[in-house]
């Protein structure tokens, strides 16, 4: 069974909604899906004091990310708010500190894929994706986006080729059905893409070698990951 890790930070709870909506999806498909939040920031910066904290009791029960949590996944999906076209500041701190694993290619060759949620239609989630996209090339892994080619996807809704885009008017739980669809849409499609590089490992032994964090430290001292 393919063991999906939803990692994802929400303000309003729009992106949990999607993320809750994934995991369904992969579940339905035969996979075993897990939310993961990140870790919050110091002080974050929250629009919506209201949704933010009402948000926090409904996520309560939702585990911390930790970099285990990556490793032990077969694909991986990233949900994450815009923030001035980047994604947010919480999913960037986590994917900063995954040196340790990702280094070494603990990470290399999950199947993963990105998803994200901003204000107006032109409001940097596909920006946001992509600047993801980057981290995923450095970790080695097979991303997968939505492509264009399935009839939800068409919809005024949503439109983007690279993941899943919500628009949520600076409204909490405003989540269009249509992304509902294509959420659902892109996490079989990620289930679906893990069974099957998974079977083709079955049947024939990787020959990669990667490398140890610890060799990697002593070949290169100056190299650091706090």
């Amino acid at each position: 069974m393919v063991k999906v890790a939803i990692i994802f930070h929400s303000r309003s709870g729009n992106i949990h909604r999607l993320a809750t909506a994934a995991a369904a999806a992969a579940e339905k498909a035969g996979a075993e899906p897990k939310l993961f939040k990140v870790p919050e920031l110091p002080d974050p910066m929250v629009l919506d004091k209201e949704a933010y904290a009402e948000l926090e009791t409904t996520t309560s029960d939702i585990p911390v990310a930790t970099l285990d949590d990556l490793v032990a996944a077969d694909a991986i999906m990233i949900g994450t708010p815009v923030h001035f076209g980047l994604p947010a500041p919480q999913i960037l701190n986590f994917v900063d500190r995954s040196g340790p694993v990702a280094i070494p290619g603990k990470l290399a060759n999950k199947v993963a894929t990105v998803f994200a949620s901003g204000s107006a239609a032109h409001a940097g989630q596909q920006t946001a994706i992509l600047a993801l996209h980057n981290v995923l090339c450095h970790w080695g892994c097979l991303i997968v986006p939505n492509g264009s080619s399935v009839e939800i996807l068409a919809s005024e809704h949503n439109g983007s080729p690279y993941g899943t885009c919500s628009v949520s008017r600076h409204a909490p739980n405003n989540v269009h059905d249509d992304n509902l669809k294509a959420i659902e849409y892109q996490a079989l499609r990620l289930v679906e893409v893990a069974t099957a590089y998974r079977t083709g490992l079955q049947q024939q032994e990787s020959a990669i070698d990667f490398v140890t964090f610890d060799f990697l430290m002593k070949k290169f001292p100056r190299l650091s990951v706090d």
